[in-house]
């Protein structure tokens, strides 16, 4: 396949990747074939990672403030959770590569300390917009079950105990609400842009294989117009050729069938070319006989020799629709071609016969030649390419050899009523 047909380069993230989470913009890059190493943040995330750590601090910081102005929380444990707290807000840093560990770790940290509430909220956060929901509600589930027992150990001055686990409920609900809403957009995002390239190469893959249907069809209209005046060429050549000592009469013959079948093929060439060139996709300017054509191709097999006897014929050709009337006239072509080659010498009979709601028969039958048949050659593929022919156009050919030891071409073609 040429270069033009194979899969484009997808488009790397350039210009406006600063905006983008790492995590989708190292997924469109790997869609676009690029293999970034190891994850860098983007503008957004240094945006986004200083607020969440500033917040954390903050909450951190209320919290501690809180802490030492409990009357009843003894002086060590004042100390151990601000000493808890900071490294819970440092840790922050890390919330992108590892959320679930981080989330998992601020669970017991922030039922020991108050100043790691902020961190744990944060990681909560990540947790929801990284991982699918079944981590989030195992995470969520075991900070807000310690809610309570924590309420109970360290009783806020403030609040009473009902509205300090309902204020934790809530919070932690709106947290993990927000965490998924994100999770959800971003997945929008790629689902978005992953139908887009589907629909893309979906495209592309259709227009190949209309290119390649388009080629078959020419190559088989080709095989058709040309197979029949070459056979003559090469039957004829050579029959020169092994009878050298051969009548003048039938030497001059035998070139003036060369010469006519060669201007023919060569005229049939050119307008098939040119419809080629002019890039036309109708089948008007290409040579499309039809039924009504058989009798000419019959006078002309005549005149090159053979013995053909048009044994049945439909009475009025031109009824017959342009599609079906061409494929019976392919199929007569080929089986003229095929006696030619392999049953040089014998009587060709061609039947025509049907009507409207009763389909069209066409059958060319040859009986065995008299003697040894030289070899000509031939690439075999016109009969395998007229059965496609009338599959398409509804119909079936069978084709092979009689038990008399000729050959026999048969096709049958549907012809609906107008």
């Amino acid at each position: 396949m040429s270069s033009d047909a194979t899969t484009p380069d997808l488009p790397v993230l350039t210009g406006r990747r600063w905006w983008l989470p790492s995590a989708v913009a190292d997924e469109l890059d790997a869609e676009s074939g690029r293999r970034p190493g190891r994850s860098r943040r983007t503008a957004r995330d240094w945006v986004v990672d200083i607020s969440c750590f500033l917040l954390a601090v903050g909450i951190g910081l209320a919290a501690a403030d809180s802490v030492r102005h409990e009357p009843h929380t003894p002086h060590f444990l004042v100390v151990a959770d601000q000493l808890l707290g900071l490294p819970a807000c440092l840790a922050v840093w890390l919330r992108r590569r590892h959320p679930l560990a981080l989330a998992v770790a601020m669970v017991p940290v922030g039922f020991v300390s108050n100043s790691a509430g902020g961190a744990g909220v944060v990681a909560l956060f990540t947790l929801a917009v990284h991982r699918p929901f079944r981590y989030v509600a195992w995470v969520g589930g075991a900070t807000l079950a310690l809610v309570p027992v924590s309420s109970w150990l360290r009783p806020d001055p403030d609040m009473p105990f009902a509205g300090v686990v309902a204020f934790s409920a809530v919070l932690l609900a709106s947290v993990v609400g927000w965490g998924m809403f994100v999770r959800s957009k971003r997945q929008l995002m790629l689902s978005l842009r992953d139908r887009a390239r589907r629909a893309e190469t979906e495209a592309r893959l259709r227009a190949e294989q209309a290119q390649r249907l388009a080629r078959e069809a020419i190559a088989r209209e080709m095989h058709d117009v040309l197979a029949h005046r070459l056979t003559l060429l090469s039957v004829h050549a050579g029959a020169l050729e092994f009878r050298p000592d051969a009548p003048r009469e039938e030497v001059a013959r035998a070139a003036g069938v060369i010469r006519e079948s060669a201007h023919e093929a060569l005229q049939d060439l050119r307008e098939i070319i040119g419809v080629l060139r002019a890039g036309d996709t109708d089948d008007a300017g290409r040579p499309q006989p039809t039924l009504g054509a058989l009798d000419g191709l019959v006078a002309e097999s005549r005149e090159a020799g053979m013995k053909v006897v048009l044994a049945g014929q439909v009475t009025d050709p031109a009824g017959v629709p342009a599609a079906v009337g061409r494929t019976a006239y392919r199929i007569a072509q080929e089986g003229l071609t095929n006696a030619r080659k392999h049953a040089p010498g014998t009587e060709v009979t061609v039947s025509v016969t049907g009507g409207p709601g009763q389909g069209l028969a066409v059958l060319v039958r040859n009986p065995a030649p008299e003697g040894e048949v030289p070899h000509v050659p031939g690439s075999g593929q016109g009969l395998i390419g007229l059965t496609e022919r009338a599959t398409l156009a509804g119909g079936t050919l069978r084709y092979g050899p009689t038990p008399e030891g000729g050959f026999l071409v048969e096709g049958r073609l549907p012809w609906w009523e107008g």
